[in-house]
């Protein structure tokens, strides 16, 4: 079983019950599920991943309110649930909670992910946090949210960044794989520094499985997971092969045509999507033509390479 169905049989078979026997004036109160940083959150997880911050649990969102009044029996009750389920140990939860286990005020959970108590609040916010932090703030799985205030910030920072900043984010990550890419990457070769090129060819990845899950209306999560996610996607998800492939073959010159290939399918994308009208494959035309379409003057007038 995944960590994210451990969690979800371990609620059902003992936490359901606790909170109705034990609170029941708070049972439609107390939003129930697994979600946040970990591999587990985002269905990752396996025998290797597993050595650690893993096992069966699941996390109780409060409001600072209610918190206030039953954070710490609440607490207790959860500490005092069997040790184990199918074989799988109990994670270990100090009281106040832990990455995604235990209890844990609604605010206390976004806080270190949005530096908010819930969604990003300005457009600062929304540009510079890192996208990880959001993609681990909208992943997982909610078992129960009567209130529904856990689930309202969650699909607020699924769906809000303001469509100024997502275009900033878009341009940035295009300009970069131009310079990584497309300029750089020969250009480093050509000079015999064969370390260099490796790593233009590693930013262009990197700028590029961002702006993939950009244009899906998503976030990349963790580094180390952002290949296999973009499997999941709905478009571009076949370039996590080609992208796996690039970044683990001998640098050579034969794959700036793979890097090419790349580029011109964003640049269609592009044009199909009118986000620019550039004919050609050399993606620097096309992010100036996109931050330009940027409403706020701010933004609009940041280096284009910012965000």
């Amino acid at each position: 079983m995944t960590g994210l169905e451990i969690s979800r049989r371990y609620y059902e078979k003992y936490g359901r019950d606790m909170i109705k026997n034990e609170f029941p004036g708070y049972e439609g109160r107390i939003t129930a599920g697994l979600a946040g940083p970990g591999s587990d959150c985002f269905g990752f997880d396996d025998e290797i991943s597993r050595d650690h911050d893993s096992g069966a649990g699941f996390c109780l969102w409060l409001t600072d309110e209610d918190y206030d009044k039953i954070g710490f029996p609440l607490a207790r009750a959860y500490a005092a649930l069997p040790d184990e389920i199918d074989g799988v140990k109990k994670a270990d939860v100090p009281p106040y909670g832990k990455n995604h286990f235990g209890v844990m005020r609604i605010s206390d959970f976004f806080m270190p992910l949005t530096g908010s108590k819930g969604a990003p609040e300005s457009n600062e916010q929304w540009l510079y946090l890192p996208d990880y932090s959001l993609a681990a703030a909208v992943n997982g799985e909610i078992f129960r949210d009567d209130v529904g205030i856990f689930t309202a910030i969650r699909d607020e920072i699924k769906t809000g960044m303001p469509q100024d900043v997502h275009l900033k984010k878009i341009a940035a990550r295009a300009i970069g794989m131009a310079q990584s890419g497309q300029y750089n990457f020969m250009r480093c070769l050509a000079h015999g520094e064969t370390g260099a090129a490796a790593l233009a060819k590693a930013k262009f990845a990197e700028d590029c499985i961002a702006l993939i899950y950009l244009l899906n209306g998503s976030y990349a999560p963790f580094y180390k997971w952002a290949l296999r996610g973009i499997k999941a996607l709905d478009e571009f998800a076949d370039m996590s092969d080609t992208l796996s492939a690039l970044l683990s073959e001998k640098t050579s010159e034969a794959q700036f045509d793979i890097i090419e290939g790349i580029c011109a399918r964003f640049a269609a994308y592009f044009r199909e999507n009118a986000l620019s009208s550039d004919p050609g494959a050399f993606l620097e035309p096309h992010a100036y033509e996109i931050q330009a379409k940027i409403k706020d003057g701010t933004l609009r007038n940041m280096h284009i390479m910012e965000g």
